[in-house]
């Protein structure tokens, strides 16, 4: 069953209906008047005491984006670099995945980013791969992150490594990010693999990323 975040959050109070004011003011008008007031204002107060509880933000509904992919990537060239493509969705709001590798966010704020990757080195000597952000299309200045791989365990015994990279970033409505890498050899890539056996365990996306708004923009 999908996972819906409204249905536990507190109720907002509806607008109440007033009641229209007779040509002559009376004191059963004003008392009608002031028992809907009350209790509108008694719900807000309700509300509002929820929110700012200890526990208060757990009722806080703020844009939030889990993806993956399980694609194995390797590069053509070690003198281009490539985006990283995101195909799959775990649960997400306010924040999309377009065009294939574009993450999308419909409000502005501060954003961070938790990204994982699997990598793989099938040569015979220590390799790099290098991973970075771009924004609207252009690199983000001191975003870049590099991992140093072994070498091969054996013959068809890649060597692996997880590299795993924080980052916040301030973004406007609309905006979006893309993952780059390149690579110091063809022979080190961008893997994934199925789920394994003996013992049972969950298959390993090349790609993880979990994006959460963490404040209004600056």
């Amino acid at each position: 069953m999908a996972f819906n975040p409204t249905a536990y959050f507190p109720k907002v109070p509806a607008v109440p209906n007033m009641p229209i004011a007779p040509r002559e003011w009376g004191p059963s008008y004003q008392d009608q008047f002031s028992n809907i007031l009350r209790l509108y204002l008694n719900q807000v107060n309700g509300l509002l005491s929820t929110l700012m509880g200890v526990r208060g933000g757990r009722f806080l509904s703020l844009p939030f984006g889990a993806f993956y992919d399980t694609t194995r990537l390797t590069a053509a060239s070690t003198t281009a670099a490539y985006t990283m493509p995101i195909s799959n969705t775990y649960a997400t709001s306010g924040i999309s995945v377009v065009s294939g590798t574009k993450i999308r966010v419909s409000a502005p704020g501060v954003y961070a980013f938790q990204v994982s990757v699997q990598l793989a080195n099938s040569t015979n000597d220590t390799q790099d791969i290098d991973i970075w952000f771009r924004q609207n299309g252009v690199d983000i200045p001191n975003s870049n992150s590099r991992t140093g791989m072994p070498a091969r365990k054996g013959t068809g015994q890649p060597s692996h490594s997880l590299m795993t990279i924080p980052f916040i970033v301030g973004m406007q409505a609309d905006d979006y990010i893309e993952l780059v890498w390149c690579t110091s050899n063809v022979g080190a890539y961008i893997e994934a693999y199925a789920a394994g056996t003996a013992p049972t365990r969950p298959a390993i996306p090349s790609l993880i990323v979990n994006v959460a708004f963490v404040s209004a923009p600056l």
